[in-house]
């Protein structure tokens, strides 16, 4: 495991030369906040680092319900049993199984680790603008129908789950980048997502931190980089 602190925000990644799977602890001065919660066998690693910081976890927070951003949840509730669960609404429905598309919803297939044998439910249901600590709900489907990401509204920090990669070039979610063509594969509806790449962008974040890659200071260059490059690969 690899960790890259940039102000109250750290980056846990796993397999990071392989397959690079991120987590996020953001410090909120009293008590932590996991964001994602990586694979099943990534349990161990994250409670210790949790443990190290000598803070309470009293928030998680799943970005979008695929098995590589949930499989060490049920592990980390049970060490961890007050803290609160949240994931998108949209996405909750996932959490219990539920593939379907909703009316009104692209009719396109739900793809990716969608999770089976997960036990924890959310306590929260979160919608566009919810606050939890500093960080607000900012709705970016389109790698599954419920993706969010989370502003860290101190410093404009920006984690955005798969909505972005890092990792084998910056791309939106859905553009096949070869070097890392993982998300691309799992990504529920092209359209969707360049949508909320441009809401991301237009957010003008400081800081851009990603379920797969390093983070990116000052990205709005390399976003707008990356949504030219899904218009011109996707659309035209």
């Amino acid at each position: 495991m690899r960790m890259t602190k940039k102000g109250p925000i750290y980056q846990l990644t796993f397999l990071p030369k392989l397959l690079p799977i991120n987590c996020y602890i953001i410090d909120e001065e009293t008590e932590l906040t996991l964001v994602d919660a990586a694979l099943g066998l990534n349990a161990k690693q994250i409670l210790l680092s949790i443990r190290v910081m000598q803070k309470p976890l009293t928030q998680i927070i799943i970005t979008h319900a695929h098995m590589d951003h949930l499989g060490a949840l049920d592990a980390i509730k049970s060490e961890w049993p007050d803290a609160v669960v949240s994931i998108s609404s949209r996405d909750s429905r996932l959490l219990k199984g539920d593939i379907h598309t909703l009316p009104g919803e692209p009719d396109s297939p739900i793809k990716g680790s969608v999770p089976t044998n997960i036990n924890t439910q959310p306590d929260r249901l979160l919608e566009e603008g919810d606050r939890i600590g500093s960080l607000e709900v900012v709705n970016t489907p389109g790698h599954t129908p419920g993706s969010i990401s989370l502003l860290d509204t101190r410093n404009r920090f920006l984690i955005a789950g798969d909505a972005l990669q890092t990792q084998g070039g910056i791309a939106v979610s859905g553009t096949f980048k070869a070097l890392f063509p993982f998300p691309a594969f799992a990504t529920w509806n092209k359209k969707t997502a360049l949508e909320s790449a441009k809401k991301i962008k237009n957010l003008h974040p400081q800081l851009l931190a990603v379920g797969h890659g390093k983070m990116i200071a000052n990205p709005l260059k390399a976003i707008e980089l990356a949504i030219l490059e899904s218009e011109k690969r996707n659309w035209q």
